[in-house]
């Protein structure tokens, strides 16, 4: 019998392993191309999304939350990503639906973090419609392309990232890309932030999404490697293609 934490977190590098060998290999490009071909066609015009009753208006150049992003969404709503009380952090905000979230639920702290100044000032003008001034809650819009802007005595209870990680570049506008198909390396730069400038609370959290439009394995194992235990909290298919969604919760080993 393989060891796991009371969350069903892996403990032995055989079960890591395992879970590893277990994810789907990146998707051929020609599907991936189909899946995203109508990925931010309309992202220069202003749009609407509706969420939990709220309705979030979005300007031109801030990218429109799609399903994995609903999938974060959805588990912070119910408290799978637990917030209320912790220090946390939304990376890539965008229009801001996490920072709204966790300031109605009670974070103590909430860095609304994107690269892309636009997509910050649109999280805040919603988060202070929304939440407004909060007891006990402290929100802090910041543009930072990734972590490098934040302060070193920063200690994050959770993060969330959807990372625009897809493989293949799937159009030639730089917004769609930044929003997109960055690709791996956008990921196996955070993980390596986090540890390098040591942003993690001893108990902390990492939640990241990834499909198998990205090179899945090569990203959750960069954070193997990085000192992080995954465990998969929910995974996403849908009928009539062939993508699957993880949505992973990451903690450092040295929090076990």
């Amino acid at each position: 019998m393989t060891d796991r934490t009371a969350d069903g977190t892996p403990t032995s590098r055989d079960d890591v392993r395992a879970l590893l060998d277990s994810l789907p290999d990146t998707l051929p490009r020609d599907e991936i191309l189909a899946l995203n071909s109508g990925s931010g066609s309309d992202i220069h015009t202003e749009r609407t999304y509706d969420y939990n009753g709220w309705t979030f208006t979005l300007p031109p150049g801030v990218f429109r939350p799609g399903d994995t992003s609903r999938i974060v969404h959805d588990r912070l709503l119910d408290g799978t990503i637990p917030v209320e009380g912790r220090s946390y952090a939304a990376m890539g905000v965008g229009l801001g639906v996490e920072a709204v979230i966790a300031g109605t639920l009670g974070a103590r702290e909430i860095h609304a973090v994107d690269v892309h100044p636009d997509s910050v000032a649109t999280a805040a003008a919603h988060y202070e419609r929304i939440v407004g001034d909060r007891a006990g809650t402290v929100f802090r819009p910041l543009v930072s392309n990734l972590f490098e802007e934040f302060p070193d005595s920063s200690r994050l209870d959770v993060v969330t990232f959807n990372p625009p990680a897809v493989s293949a570049r799937t159009s030639d506008d730089p917004t769609v890309v930044r929003n997109v198909c960055v690709g791996a390396e956008i990921v196996t730069r955070f993980f390596d932030q986090i540890v390098t400038r040591d942003l993690l609370a001893p108990d902390g959290e990492i939640h990241l999404i990834v499909s198998n439009t990205a090179e899945l394995k090569r990203i959750v194992g960069h954070g193997v490697d990085a000192g992080f235990r995954p465990v998969v909290l929910h995974r996403q298919t849908w009928e009539g293609d062939n993508c699957q969604a993880y949505l992973f919760k990451l903690i450092h080993r040295d929090a076990a």
